[in-house]
């Protein structure tokens, strides 16, 4: 009798078990996982200051390898069931500020302490499949909140996007894509577990995949797939070290290219996953990406103050345009496939020749020229001077501008069939237009409860 009670009381407790032998033991030590407890907190408190782009002290946590491994003081990072020989570990928890990690910063919660300090206890094993692979590839995608039911203020309109009949418009939000009635501005429903920042969407041939790319600056960035009509998440395509900027569905839709902030364009295969081609020729963020009409070739632009064009099936650069002298920000290729636009810091759009790199045209604008899109015959340009300008394709003839934005006009987006052109500013406000005629069709601010 006086055993069964001391067994219950002690499995109430939940401090010791029992076994059938009748011997009290310890339970076993919950494993922390590296994948789904360690690398989130390396990610978000570390990868900033010891990542590719800048490494601290030589050390970096962009992957499992290098984290273990030593920087410029000698130390490693982590040693396997030695907290005390864990240069990364013993700076987390110093009480000096000058060499307790994160830098400047407050130190980390007592919790995420201990996870670091068991996991190291437990071996500082890795369950993932490749040592070398990012942390932000490995880590099980997070669940974002939900975006404000009523927006505070307006949001930078960042990124817009028609679906395929034209009667629904894609505008980024925060932490969410909000779907509005072009005709009368009504919001017609929203689009959730969004990052917090959208930098780019990109809608499928078939008109049945959104392709969202954003992130968080210097954290992670990330390019998420949408079922249109339900607005479901389909899955995480692409995890990167820092924000993706611009998305392109290929021509057949069977690929994805990606440029981002961590200075690499990706081509990734859709129905896998897989990444297929790799692209490290730029040293500056990746700001743009277009391929051209049969998918062989794609244009990027980059804050290196360059723009390439590259053979995708052979994965060559085939040129370089050096002209602008400034950040560039916006590409496009002419449906020829033969020359190429490219705009930005210095306020003009170039276009130039593939064969050999030089400029044939150019068209001078107020302000900074941010994105590009080609529309049947005309080029549209939004620019820093608060308006949209459409071109003529082959000599860069103005035809005419869309002036009334109240400020810097960083997104543009066109249909067709229908003959509308969506522009987006920085103060949030939406406009739609007739690219026939250049009227306004509708204005209204694209951030819900505004």
């Amino acid at each position: 009798m006086r055993k069964r009670v001391l067994q219950s009381g002690l499995i109430a407790l939940g401090l010791f078990w029992l076994t059938s032998a009748g011997v009290l033991v310890a339970p076993a030590e919950e494993t922390i996982s590296f994948r789904r407890d360690v690398a989130p907190i390396l990610v978000d408190n570390c990868l900033p200051c010891h990542g590719a782009k800048k490494a601290e002290s030589g050390y970096r946590v962009d992957t499992y390898e290098r984290l273990m491994a030593e920087g410029d003081s000698g130390a490693a990072g982590f040693v396997p069931k030695d907290t005390d020989g864990s240069e990364a570990f013993r700076r987390m928890v110093s009480d000096d500020p000058a060499e307790r990690m994160p830098w400047e910063a407050d130190p980390l919660p007592p919790e995420k302490i201990e996870i670091v300090r068991r996991w190291i206890e437990q071996g500082a094993r890795y369950d993932g499949e490749d040592p070398k692979a990012l942390l932000t590839s490995i880590i099980p995608p997070p669940v974002y909140p939900k975006g404000p039911e009523k927006y505070a203020f307006p949001v930078p309109v960042t990124a817009l996007a028609w679906n395929a009949d034209g009667n629904e418009l894609y505008s980024s939000g925060y932490h969410e894509i909000c779907v509005w009635n072009p005709v009368d501005g009504a919001l017609l429903r929203r689009i959730e577990n969004v990052p917090q920042r959208t930098m780019a969407l990109a809608l499928s041939p078939d008109g049945q995949l959104l392709a969202v790319g954003g992130g968080s600056p210097g954290r992670l960035g990330e390019v998420r797939i949408y079922e249109t009509g339900s607005g479901q998440l389909e899955r995480v395509l692409v995890s990167t070290t820092d924000v993706v900027l611009d998305v392109a569905f290929s021509p057949k839709g069977d690929r994805l290219a990606v440029a981002g902030a961590d200075n690499i364009l990706r081509i990734i295969e859709v129905a896998t996953g897989k990444e297929i081609l790799t692209i490290t020729s730029h040293s500056d963020w990746v700001t743009a990406v277009a391929w051209n009409q049969d998918g062989t070739q794609l244009a990027s632009a980059s804050r290196d103050k360059t723009a390439k064009v590259f053979d995708v099936e052979k994965g060559e650069l085939l040129v370089t345009y050096s002209g602008h002298n400034q950040p560039v920000r916006g590409v496009a290729f002419h449906p020829d496939g033969k020359q190429v636009y490219s705009s930005g810091a210095d306020n003009k759009i170039h276009r130039w020749n593939i064969a050999d790199g030089k400029k044939a045209a150019e068209a001078s604008l107020g302000g900074e020229v941010y994105r590009l899109v080609v529309c049947g015959d005309m080029l549209v340009a939004t620019s820093a001077d608060r308006t949209a300008r459409l071109y003529k394709l082959d000599n860069l003839e103005q035809i005419r501008s869309l002036s009334g934005h109240g400020d810097w006009v960083l997104s543009a987006a066109a249909h067709s069939a229908s003959r509308r052109l969506a522009t987006g500013a920085f103060n949030g406000e939406v406009r739609v237009w007739n690219l026939d005629n250049g009227e306004l069709v509708k204005s209204f601010v694209a951030s819900p409860g505004l």
